[in-house]
């Protein structure tokens, strides 16, 4: 469709904003403009100002500003198309069509409308005839509230198989069959396709009639209780949410969506004052649907039954939310008390337990590890090797690479709290020991091996400082396996020291959160008060998190060595490309040794470019060394 500036020009030319605004927004005059309470954010004293001479709004709260294309697109939620479309019609505008033959479709679509809105009424007045008696008590039941029902169009098909032809005589078969509201047999006369239902009308963003749904009264062996329309010319559920032309402007109110399984549920919702709430219409959540929500707000809220089946749709949901994710742009998730809906839920406790369990939802993360953590025993190390694989499945469906490693991170860790969870102790006191014992005891051939280590290559102060604090802190060696395999990899010199420390981290047991004995005939440690992780009044929680800090600096140096040295080696076969590398490299490891020094001055208690210690001053020599 090509729709040129000028032609856009001309449709805002004709539009009066005001006008189109003061549908959904009550607007008071002030002066030459309008002014209100700004629709896109909560407030109580007018900030947001409609200038029809020139064209735009513009809100001095949140800076929400645009024109009448713009608020149909921002505030009404509807893609630009349709926004286009429905401005054209007030405007008495043609829309320039693409070609003949999409020129066919849209009318084709106009036609079907005209069928769908006209079963509409036609299924509405049949709620209040004589044959509406048991819809009405089934709505009654419910609790649905007259203008709950009139709002959302709530209907009767009767139990007949040519009622609806007859009450719709002036469209064909072939219209009615391809609007979904007849079904057509082979050799047959086409008969209706809802009998004997509730209907309820599904209508697309721009509030017109394009589907709809029906729900059973009495149950029959072999028939489903709801039944939608078939995909259509209008109407394609995968592209659909239920209850999207209602709930979009609502949640420029509460900047929030809520998404429930069914559209009873949406109703149900709306019957106790939340109207934000939408639903897919039988299906998973599709990446179609995540997308419409995404254009309304950057954390829909997936509210979803309290039993398996809810969980199990949740879940879907984030499997196909988690390639598309973006900055900014997740899903949040309630977790229903077990066995309970929404409506459930509201009836049982009032809508301000629901609204209370909407106001802290879980995030995307959290409800990832929580299921994948109780999907199924974990007693044996093969179990929770499971889990951790299946984590890292989800991750690496992950498309941002930012957010994927972000992911990675966050689940592995809770993964090492749960899988190799602290040992229990005794109470801790700041300035005391632990004092139960037995402690575990360094072997004297272990001993041997670190002191040999030490006492080579692998003797500067930093070092020096992380293995007594590994062996003052000996859980923390099975935390960082991989990191101290990686470091035994890039440096040849500490091959032998790591190999001693996950030697040592197997006999363990339950001891790894008591300092080993028998190192006293190792190298010294560093002065402790330049590592609170070798100081005994540090918190032992606060101490690990500093040791865990400083053991990724340690191995992370060896392994810029290692790059560039490899850079180097392919100088001669790509000069370019090996020289751009050792460029990124060196600048690498220029601000590794700045987080060096830090690291020395930080843990002194002294500011950044402050005088330090003779031992500071070794340190700053051992960062600043072997760079070239």
């Amino acid at each position: 469709m090509s729709i040129t500036p000028q032609w856009k020009d001309e449709l805002r030319a004709r539009v009066t904003l005001s006008s189109v605004i003061m549908r959904t927004t009550k607007l008071q005059r002030a002066g030459r403009e309008w002014k209100a309470c700004c629709p896109f954010h909560n407030e109580k004293t007018p900030s947001f100002t409609v200038n029809d001479q020139k064209g735009f709004y513009h809100c001095f709260g949140c800076g929400a500003h645009g024109d009448v294309i713009s608020w149909m697109t921002d505030q009404r939620g509807l893609p630009f198309i349709d926004a286009i479309k429905e401005l054209a019609a007030q405007a008495g505008m043609e829309v320039p069509a693409p070609d003949p033959v999409a020129a066919k479709r849209a009318e084709k679509r106009a036609g079907l409308v005209d069928v769908t809105e006209a079963a509409q009424k036609w299924f509405a007045a049949n709620l209040y005839g004589p044959d509406g008696e048991s819809a009405r008590e089934y709505l009654r039941s419910r609790g649905f509230s007259r203008r709950i029902v009139e709002e959302f169009g709530f209907g009767y098909a009767p139990d007949s198989k040519i009622a609806l032809k007859s009450a719709l005589s002036d469209f064909d078969d072939a219209m009615l069959v391809e609007s979904g509201m007849q079904i057509s047999v082979e050799d047959k006369t086409p008969y209706d396709r809802f009998r004997d239902r509730l209907m309820l009308p599904i209508q697309d963003q721009r509030g017109r009639v394009i589907a709809f749904g029906g729900r059973i009264l009495e149950s029959r062996d072999g028939m489903a209780k709801y039944l939608n329309s078939p995909d259509t010319p209008l109407f394609d559920k995968g592209r659909t949410l239920y209850n999207l032309h209602r709930a979009g402007p609502a949640s420029r109110q509460t900047n929030r969506l809520v998404v429930v399984e069914g559209y009873m549920d949406v109703i149900a919702l709306a019957n106790a004052g939340i109207t934000d709430a939408v639903a897919p219409l039988g299906t998973a959540l599709t990446e179609n649907q995540l997308t419409l929500l995404w254009r309304l707000v950057d954390a829909p809220i997936l509210c979803f039954d309290g039993d398996n089946a809810g969980r199990r749709a949740a879940m879907r949901a984030i499997g196909r939310a988690l390639p598309m994710l973006q900055p900014g742009k997740t899903l949040s998730i309630v977790r229903l008390p077990a066995g309970l809906d929404p409506d459930d839920l509201i009836k049982k406790q009032g809508a301000g337990a629901l609204e209370k369990l909407l106001a802290s939802p879980a995030s995307l993360l959290d409800n990832l590890w929580i299921f994948e953590r109780d999907a199924q025993e974990l007693s044996t190390p093969e179990d929770k090797a499971g889990l951790k694989a299946r984590l890292l499945e989800h991750v690496d469906t992950i498309q941002h690479a930012d957010i994927r490693a972000l992911y990675k991170r966050e689940l592995l860790e809770r993964f090492s709290d749960f899988a190799f969870p602290p040992r229990p102790k005794r109470d801790w006191k700041p300035g005391s020991r632990s004092t139960w014992q037995p402690s575990p005891r360094l072997s004297s051939d272990a001993a041997s091996k670190l002191q040999r280590a030490l006492s080579g290559g692998a003797r500067d102060e930093f070092t020096r400082a992380v293995i007594h604090g590994l062996l003052q802190h000996p859980s923390e060696i099975v935390r960082h396996t991989e990191a101290l395999g990686k470091l035994a990899q890039n440096d040849a010199k500490m091959t032998e020291t790591v190999e001693s420390l996950l030697e040592l981290s197997e006999t363990l047991d339950s001891h790894g959160q008591v300092a080993i004995s028998g190192a006293e005939g190792l190298p010294a440690p560093p002065d402790n008060k330049r590592y609170a992780f070798l100081r005994e009044s540090t918190d032992p929680v606060d101490a690990r998190e500093e040791l865990a800090e400083a053991v990724a600096l340690l191995v992370e140096r060896p392994a810029l060595l290692s790059a560039l040295e490899a850079a180097k080696a392919r100088f001669d076969e790509d000069p370019e490309g090996a020289f751009a590398e050792q460029t990124r490299l060196r600048e690498r490891l220029a601000t590794l040794n700045l987080r060096l020094k830090e690291f020395g001055r930080r843990k002194a208690g002294k500011p950044a470019g402050t005088e330090i210690s003779r031992e500071g001053a070794e340190f700053e020599q051992l960062s600043d060394m072997n760079t070239d």
